[in-house]
């Protein structure tokens, strides 16, 4: 796979918080093949995608929070067609409807303890029939169909490796983002543009969330760097709370997508950049928190807005033109810092963390262009670029396993 191709792939538009629209996505295909409207729904679900959906509002949904509703409203009024923004558009009027039967018991939630990062085992019973959907490692894999357990399709996992094989490092990033063709992806970068820079406007223009923006914005003064930081909190802060407008994603997540991507627009648009420059910081930004999140996976203890923010700012460095040695030093600073922010599920408290994990991966730039940048022993620090994300993805993937159960634990009891 190329890199045009792979970012086509992973920067898809979404219609809310990325769990909950899966978990949604999952229910409309399951009962598509069921039929007919389900009886009984069990989901079966990592401790991630509980902690994912447990307290963030779902759009479309007038302010629910929650599973039940997700796979509800993904069921009885969803589109899976639309794939990430499968409830845009739904029927409000049927919301109450929903209510009664999530009342009367429609959904079952089962922990599966055993099962990291992201999982769904999506299984809808009518009185005669049964349809079941699996969906493994991103948000719109799904892996396994079935009808009354005969087997509809079911992918190997030699297949999905296959699928998303693809060559990620530092350097061949930067030379792609330097060098290469995005003339077939230069649609889907400005739909990036559009979709996530209006979602942070509305952020700032009305209330959302805890308005962190708002209070960011209120104190930027004349720093510029802090109303790009505001920008991107309010983005966060109308999406958590069921804001209805679509997102292009980084690594499964909106949050994500917004804060690897509205500042660098709005650093290139203070600064009269152009085009050109600004598209190919896009990709190099995006690439970077790709490759960041490529061996954490999309869902774990570790916050995913830290490998966001610190993509940006290296996409504001390349906008600039900086070398590509300060480039990674800003990139190695930033990931020494802000790595033990840890992620207690999606809602309101997420833009806090853009805030933070920017305003440091901001020094991070300055830090690096002073001179003053941390040394290969300090810590976690390593002298590689490459080597430094391979110890972030070591961990946050198996170091932090244990912290995700106690932080599941702390926020559901289970």
């Amino acid at each position: 796979m190329d890199y045009n191709n792979f970012l086509r792939e992973k920067m898809i538009p979404a219609f809310g918080c990325t769990e909950p629209i899966a978990l949604a996505y999952g229910a409309s295909r399951a009962r598509f093949i069921l039929g007919e409207n389900p009886k009984k729904i069990t989901a079966k679900l990592s401790g991630n995608m509980i902690k994912n959906v447990n307290s963030v509002k779902v759009p479309g949904t007038d302010g629910r929070k929650g599973i039940e509703i997700s796979l509800a409203a993904g069921a009885f009024l969803g589109d899976y067609k639309k794939k990430l923004e499968v409830l845009s558009g739904i029927d409000k009027s049927k919301l109450d409807i929903l209510d009664d039967l999530i009342e009367k018991g429609l959904v079952e939630i089962i922990l599966l303890h055993e099962k990291k990062g992201l999982y769904i085992d999506i299984i809808m019973e009518s009185d005669k029939n049964k349809s079941e959907v699996i969906i493994n490692d991103f948000h719109t894999n799904i892996i396994y169909e079935s009808l009354n357990d005969e087997v509809l399709f079911e992918k190997k996992y030699e297949e999905e490796c296959e699928e998303n094989k693809i060559d990620l490092s530092f350097d061949k990033i930067y030379d792609f983002a330097k060098n290469g063709d995005y003339e077939s992806i230069k649609d889907l970068l400005d739909t990036e543009i559009e979709y996530n820079c209006a979602i942070a406007e509305e952020g700032i223009k009305n209330n959302w969330g805890a308005n962190i923006g708002k209070l960011v914005l209120t104190d930027a003064n004349d720093k510029n760097y802090e109303k790009f930081v505001a920008y991107a909190a309010a983005g966060s802060d109308a999406r958590m709370s069921g804001c209805e407008k679509p997102v292009v994603i980084n690594s499964g997540s909106g949050n994500q997508g917004i804060t690897v991507s509205v500042p660098v627009i709005m650093y290139a648009r203070e600064n009269n950049i152009d085009s050109d420059t600004l598209y190919r910081s896009l990709i190099f930004a995006n690439l970077i928190g790709l490759y960041i999140k490529e061996g954490i996976g999309e869902l774990s203890a570790y916050c995913g807005v830290v490998s966001a923010a610190s993509a940006s700012i290296c996409g504001i460095a390349f906008l600039n033109g900086e070398d590509k040695e300060l480039i990674k030093e800003t990139l190695i600073n930033s990931l020494a810092t802000n790595s033990g922010i840890i992620c207690d599920g999606a809602k309101e408290s997420c833009a806090m963390k853009i805030a933070s994990s920017l305003k440091m991966a901001f020094l991070s730039y300055r830090q690096a262009k002073s001179g003053n940048s941390f040394k290969a022993g300090d810590g976690i620090v390593k002298k590689d670029v490459d080597e430094m994300i391979k110890t972030i993805g070591h961990i946050a993937k198996d170091g932090m396993m244990e912290t995700d159960e106690v932080i599941l634990k702390e926020m559901i009891g289970k």
